[in-house]
């Protein structure tokens, strides 16, 4: 399947769905630590709609997962794995968010500006002018600028990042353009925390104390909807905890404790 990648040998009984949206592959480095234990999935989100990307995964994980699976999503691929799990309970037995965005509009508000004051003089200017020009329907490769832009900002979501383990991404700006404007929307009326109550799996969140994503933008809409859930902070940690100098063996011994964890 074009839009899949696989890590170790069947039964796959794990997937990683990566964020952005329009991020392809950012989760590489996760999906290869696991897979020395067991079969890893990586979808690859293709479709320019919420729906279709929920159609997407559903197709890859019944055509090649070992249901139910186990799923971790990073960032808006959290949020998507939060939808996708009410959609489809039966599908997962586990559902894993690390990084997730916020699930209330108001803890929203405020991230940019977060990014923003943690950057030198020179990278905001750059990224004043990257958003101007993602903005110009006359440029153009789109593509290529919101690589740069997802780059700069990198930085200021990173504590102490590693600097040698940034995987290839295929950056995707009509993906993310199109799909971010619904997910807004979704948050902004309250209905994808609402979408909590049809999820019965246990849910583990893992957040970095220095995500400019508020970690009680997750933390408190989801303790008020999902019955097994559990939240885990980890310190001088950023978006990627993977990538991050001084919480990525927490990181990678939490979520291998909870491969194997099916009860809350």
């Amino acid at each position: 399947m074009k839009n899949l990648r696989t890590y170790g040998k069947s039964p796959f009984t794990v997937a990683v769905i990566h964020g952005g949206p329009g991020a392809g592959g950012e989760m590489a480095a996760v999906a290869f630590e696991i897979s020395q234990s067991q079969g890893v999935l990586e979808p690859l989100q293709t479709e320019q709609t919420v729906n279709g990307q929920i159609t997407e995964l559903r197709e890859v994980l019944v055509d090649q997962g070992d249901l139910p699976v186990i799923l971790i999503g990073h960032s808006w691929g959290a949020q998507l794995s939060f939808i996708f799990t009410a959609k489809n309970p039966a599908l997962v037995k586990k559902l894993i968010l690390v990084s997730s965005g916020v699930f209330d509009y108001t803890y929203a508000l405020g991230i940019m500006n977060t990014r923003l004051n943690r950057l030198s003089h020179k990278d905001k200017t750059a990224i004043k002018k990257l958003v101007a020009r993602l903005d110009d329907p006359r440029s153009g490769n789109k593509n290529e600028i919101f690589g740069e832009f997802g780059k700069i900002i990198n930085k200021a979501d990173s504590f102490d990042p590693l600097s040698c383990e940034y995987p290839q991404v295929e950056y995707r700006y009509d993906i993310y353009e199109k799909v971010w404007k619904e997910v807004q929307e979704l948050r902004r009326s309250g209905d994808l925390v609402a979408l909590g109550k049809y999820i019965t799996c246990p849910v583990v969140a893992i957040h970095g104390d220095y995500d400019p994503h508020p970690a009680d933008g997750v933390r408190i809409p989801l303790l008020s909807v999902i019955k097994k859930f559990k939240f885990i902070l980890l310190k001088k940690c950023g978006h990627r905890p993977w990538l991050e100098r001084y919480a990525r063996d927490k990181f990678y011994k939490i979520i291998k404790e909870e491969l194997n964890c099916y009860d809350m």
